[in-house]
């Protein structure tokens, strides 16, 4: 009996245990899941209930897509900041989202690389240089938006430095700011003019125009310092006596220039929206094209940085923002104009990045129409599309004024340009082919310096019969000169001289301009 006690015993011990492992299991089971199935599924209902209840009490999102742009703060792009470019894009279903990257160009690319940026606006140069640093082009300019005619200066002490050819010098220091416009007004002479003596790098960098200018505010007139800054910091230090402007971008076009670019997935897929970001900005500069005055004074505002009138006049004066027309014939789709191609364009501007040191080498491999796309502008152009009510021409650059000899004479030179050596058949002068492919390049740089005179200047030793070797180097000027205007160059802008006997037979290349 005893033993059928004990075995009764173990027996509901074991139920018990099986009955308890049983309890423990549906325990766990509603604790760690059927508990929280439930709760998910009640939320679930309540966020349905909740998302019904906003539905059918909001009016549907008039954004059917969200673009993100990156930029900085620069005046010229003001129009990407108004009111009126939010809303003519929300006409077309487009939320804009502005990114300000504070100018940092490596990484607005990289934000193209990645993908977390759609479109952004960026200076032609600054675009190949943080390319060539990238190693890759992810980005495609699809417009232009404007040209810097003015707004960037070079300015330095007067006696110091009178002009161009002054700043040949291993001392020199250029103050500014990298990757800025400035940067590229300091590269594009070091890059054409004649200055051998200049240190490998004579950049002095500093992160603000602000500081471009405290640097000025510290320096002493005999420093052997220059300030590449813009505007409106221009105007403060030209209101020295002491100081001014040896050069300004004003004087040139093509190396300064914004434009609108697209990540090439997003532009892959999405063609239709760039198309319609680029007429809702093209729109807005139409609609304010008698007042930019104005927009530069509110955007300022709106930035926390206000400008004073007479500051957003200069500012103004100093940015030719391009119109609809001027981006169909800048990207080839007219003719009957002096505007250059964007493909020129970027050729010049590699150009100049590879001979100032800026890049190594050519980032598209000598493929230059890997940087841009016309499809975007070309679909405006092929819809006859205009951006409003009135007129749209296309601008050009002032013509140079035909001068009398004394005129010529009384030119302020301002600075000789880097030519190699002209090769002439002895004792005549009767050029050899390869100075005629050197003067075909000058021919075609001399249309970027549209705002200089050119003195072309034969020079000769003192060897033999002087007279006979002054009339030979005038010829050889002359020569020049005749074979520039056969290639294009106005006549009215180009002079043939003979300098006084400086133990040389050779000529070369002085960009001068009016003394007033």
């Amino acid at each position: 009996m005893a033993d059928d006690s004990t075995m009764s015993r173990a027996r509901l011990l074991a139920v018990a245990v099986i009955w308890l492992f049983l309890l423990g299991i549906g325990v766990a089971v509603w604790s760690f899941w059927w508990k929280p199935r439930t709760e998910q599924v009640e939320q679930t209902r309540i966020e349905q209930e909740r998302q019904e209840i906003y539905e059918s009490t909001s009016s549907e999102s008039r954004f059917k897509h969200s673009v993100t742009l990156n930029l900085d703060s620069f005046s010229g792009y003001c129009g990407f900041r108004s009111v009126d470019f939010f809303n003519e894009c929300g006409k077309h279903g487009i939320r804009i989202k502005l990114t300000d990257d504070e100018a940092n160009y490596s990484k607005r690319l990289g934000a193209l690389a990645d993908g977390t940026c759609d479109l952004a606006v960026f200076t032609i140069d600054a675009l190949i240089k943080a390319s060539a640093e990238l190693g890759d082009i992810p980005a495609t300019i699809v417009s232009i938006i404007d040209e810097t005619k003015g707004a960037d200066a070079i300015v330095a002490p007067e006696k110091r430095f009178p002009n161009i050819d002054s700043l040949n010098i291993p001392e020199l220091r250029i103050v500014c700011v990298p990757d800025s416009p400035s940067e590229t007004l300091a590269r594009v002479i070091m890059a054409y003019f004649n200055l051998d003596q200049l240190a490998d790098d004579p950049f002095e960098f500093v992160d603000s125009a602000e500081a471009v200018y405290k640097s000025y505010q510290s320096s002493k007139p005999t420093d052997n310092k220059v300030f590449a800054i813009w505007e409106p910091y221009v105007s403060r230090v030209a209101a020295n006596p002491d100081y001014h402007a040896i050069i300004d971008s004003s004087k040139f076009r093509g190396y300064i220039v914004d434009v609108i670019v697209a990540r090439r997935g997003f532009l892959h897929k999405n063609k239709g929206i760039v198309g319609q970001v680029v007429k809702s900005y093209q729109k807005t500069i139409f609609e304010n094209r008698n007042k930019m005055t104005e927009m530069i004074l509110e955007d300022a505002r709106q930035l926390g940085e206000p400008l004073k009138e007479e500051q957003a006049n200069n500012l103004m004066a100093g940015i030719w923002w391009k119109n609809t027309q001027e981006n169909y014939a800048h990207f080839g789709l007219t003719s009957g104009h002096k505007l250059q191609h964007i493909e020129e364009i970027c050729v010049n501007i590699t150009d100049v990045l590879i001979k100032s040191n800026a890049i190594a080498k050519d980032p598209t491999g000598g493929s230059t129409n890997q940087l841009y796309y016309d499809g975007v502008v070309r679909e405006l152009y092929d819809t006859q599309w205009h951006p409003g009510i009135g007129p749209e021409g296309i601008r050009s650059e002032t013509s140079l004024a035909v001068l009398t000899e004394r005129e010529w004479k009384a030119l302020v030179p301002v600075g000789t340009l880097q030519i190699p050596r002209l090769v002439f058949a002895r004792g005549t002068a009767r050029l050899r082919d390869r100075s005629l492919a050197i003067l075909d390049k000058l021919a075609e740089s001399l249309e970027t310096w549209p705002q200089y005179y050119l003195t072309v200047i034969g020079s000769t030793t003192s060897k033999g019969n002087l007279e006979a070797n002054r009339e030979l180097a005038k010829n050889r000027a002359q020569t020049a000169v005749d074979y520039l205007t056969q290639k294009g160059v106005d006549e009215n802008r180009i002079h043939a001289e003979t300098s006084v006997t400086n133990g040389s037979t050779t000529v070369t290349f002085v960009l001068g301009e009016l003394p007033y």
